[in-house]
């Protein structure tokens, strides 16, 4: 890895990280099938569904149409999920479902980012009941969501009021850069979809991370980097390396279901790398 301390003369910068199959080994949400059917929340059935998903999810089988009919169950499903309950469940099992999956060599860069001066950013189609602890526990300092509508009883109306998926993931960053001051070019970004590939044309530096089969192919065209992380890791694992403290994420676009943005990433696809790249 190459370190570089910023010029804090220079406008501010930020390192963009897409979560599941980036950062994380699985899918954030459904990791979290078997906690909301231990906690009341679906039953036997979807619980099966759900961890059938994370399968399709990990093999890479979902594409587009698949995809979408899994965010249109899901988004059914949470209806009527009080929001409380969802984020006492996510915080209870946080620490024993996500921190054994965090990748080794996404943590280092998180790490190196924050040394450099820069904002580390997770931009994902999960819920923000799940992202923003996700994103607390990796030390980020905003994330960027799926949120859904929230009704008067505090219960997920089964509405999407914002979806963090493909171009509307560019679009957040932007408008971050223009609030934050962020100069996109000399920004990063990590995702391993194809549908983030707008989301890694907005910045300067994209990495493609364990990329799926269409993303290989528009990295190469366009002379991307490719990175390979398959060493996950427990942050506690690492915390007598770590110079820098966590610190709690801001939630960009938050309020979310946990459920709705599921679909989404099941249609990312599992893949194996031809090449590996390490960043600079």
């Amino acid at each position: 890895m190459l370190w570089v301390v910023e010029n804090h003369s220079l406008p501010r910068t930020a390192a963009f990280f897409d979560l599941d199959k980036t950062v994380i080994a699985k899918s954030s949400t459904l990791t979290f099938g078997k906690s909301f059917y231990q906690g009341g929340l679906i039953n036997r059935r979807a619980a099966l569904r759900t961890a059938y998903a994370q399968f399709v999810f990990l093999a890479g089988g979902a594409d587009h149409d698949q995809m979408e009919r899994m965010r249109k169950y899901l988004s059914a499903l949470c209806r009527g999920w009080n929001v409380q309950q969802v984020k006492e469940i996510v915080a209870e099992t946080l620490h024993d479902l996500i921190d054994p999956i965090i990748y080794d060599e996404a943590a280092s860069l998180i790490e190196e980012h924050h040394r450099a001066g820069r904002d580390v950013v997770i931009v994902s189609t999960s819920g923000a009941e799940v992202v923003e602890p996700i994103g607390e526990l990796l030390g980020a300092d905003r994330v960027v969501a799926t949120r859904m509508v929230v009704g008067d009883d505090g219960c997920f109306t089964g509405e999407v009021e914002y979806y963090a998926y493909g171009p509307t993931k560019a679009e957040a960053i932007k408008e971050l850069a223009r609030s934050e001051g962020y100069d996109l070019d000399r920004c990063y970004a990590y995702s391993d979809s194809a549908t983030d590939v707008p989301m890694l044309q907005s910045v300067g530096h994209p990495y493609a991370v364990n990329p799926d089969r269409a993303l290989r192919k528009e990295a190469l065209a366009r002379g991307w980097p490719i990175l390979d992380f398959n060493r996950p890791v427990r942050l506690k694992q690492r915390l007598p390396t770590l110079s820098v403290p966590p610190r709690p994420a801001l939630v960009v676009a938050a309020a979310v279901g946990a459920a709705a943005a599921t679909a989404g990433l099941v249609w990312y696809a599992s893949r194996r790398k031809a090449a590996t790249v390490y960043a600079g």
